[in-house]
């Protein structure tokens, strides 16, 4: 009877989270709208999910759930506001660090250090939210610059047969661009403004042993998954989930089937043969076709899939590169990274903050960027 009890509130705060969840419903409709037009094809859509993908987001999401439920993070929190003293110095600090994350260790990754320990500053005043979606910003400026920043420079890298450095060299001018932009942006955004912690400065308990699992499963979750083991890698955590059963219990179970969802429509709606007449019809052999092509294509199917997509008519890489990569700003969908930030946001309508900051975005570096191509 207890075990019934302890499972229907989180079963209940489950179903609240889908029941408020705009993008998931119009996921859901979308699928089913392609369902009706092609029933054949429901047997098809387990195939047209990245498994692998998954598995790797179910990993990270337990690894950070952890480390914030450790209860360390808002003592973390506390040191860097009295270190930053101002907002606009903790912004500053914070885009810099998802930045560096993201080059080093993938835009998702970095996202899921860098927000956890954003909400621990909820007592200190500054707004959570557009943190976040500068973060999320961040995210995809930083992971610009190697070819492992993100799923789309590790594909088109793989595909161009080009050292590690000659890539880092050829994306240097516009991961230096976007983050000079970001910074900019970050300046006029965040005030001046002293920070000083407000209420309790920190949680009466901590889980010392839950934040060595979360920090130390880290690395060899990582190394597996980077090995192209993301299934095996799901083991590595096996000491911290069977010590802590409760960081499976606060998953974000809703985020996994956002992104499952994701995969079916964004592969559906690429198979359409409006969108494949509509490629085949736009000039990619020209340079700012190919260009404008793939940043329009990142809004509407998200910049990996356009990579994919664009890469079948024309091997100009880096165009690809640089269009898609800008392309991730824009609408949200634009880059999966702007999806985990955002989910990960305590106000549900961030969404309309960051597109207040990431279109006028969009605009200025397309615009730049293109003269770097040029």
């Amino acid at each position: 009877m207890a075990d019934g009890a302890s499972a229907a509130p989180p079963l209940r705060a489950f179903l609240g989270v889908l029941a408020g969840d705009y993008l998931l419903w119009i996921l859901l409709l979308a699928l089913l709208a392609f369902s009706m037009a092609r029933p054949g094809g429901i047997v098809h859509y387990p195939d047209l999910v990245d498994w692998r993908t998954i598995a790797t987001l179910t990993g990270l999401l337990a690894l950070s759930k952890g480390v914030e439920l450790s209860g360390y993070l808002p003592r973390l929190a506390q040191r860097l506001v009295t270190a930053m003293s101002t907002e606009r110095r903790l912004a500053v600090f914070l885009v810099l660090a998802t930045a560096l994350l993201a080059t080093v260790l993938t835009n998702d990754v970095a996202l899921f250090v860098m927000v956890p320990l954003t909400l621990s500053l909820r007592n200190s005043g500054v707004p959570l939210t557009r943190l976040i979606v500068f973060e999320a910003l961040a995210a995809n400026a930083g992971s610009v610059l190697t070819p492992i920043g993100n799923p789309q420079n590790l594909f088109l890298w793989q595909l161009a047969h080009v050292s590690f450095e000659h890539f880092v060299l050829a994306m240097l001018p516009l991961a230096a661009l976007l983050l000079a932009l970001l910074l900019l942006l970050t300046l006029l955004a965040f005030p001046g403004r002293r920070l000083q912690l407000s209420g309790k400065q920190a949680p009466a308990h901590t889980d010392q042993l839950m934040l060595v699992l979360s920090l130390g499963l880290y690395i060899p979750f990582l190394l597996v998954t980077d090995l192209r083991h993301p299934y095996l890698a799901l083991l590595t955590l096996a000491p911290l989930l069977l010590a802590r059963r409760t960081v499976l219990a606060r998953l974000d179970w809703a985020l996994l089937l956002v992104f499952v969802l994701m995969f079916i429509d964004l592969r559906l709606l690429s198979q359409l043969d409006a969108v494949q007449a509509w490629i085949r019809s736009a000039g990619l052999g020209r340079l700012p076709h190919l260009y404008l092509a793939g940043i329009a294509s990142s809004q509407v199917i998200s910049n990996v899939p356009a990579a994919i997509l664009l890469a079948e008519y024309s091997r100009d890489w880096r165009v690809i590169a640089y269009a898609v990569n800008v392309g991730g700003f824009g609408f949200m969908i634009g880059s999966l990274a702007n999806i985990i930030a955002l989910r990960m946001a305590p106000d549900r309508r961030a969404w309309l903050s960051f597109h207040a900051y990431s279109l006028p975005f969009l605009l200025a570096a397309g615009a730049l960027a293109w003269q770097l191509l040029r």
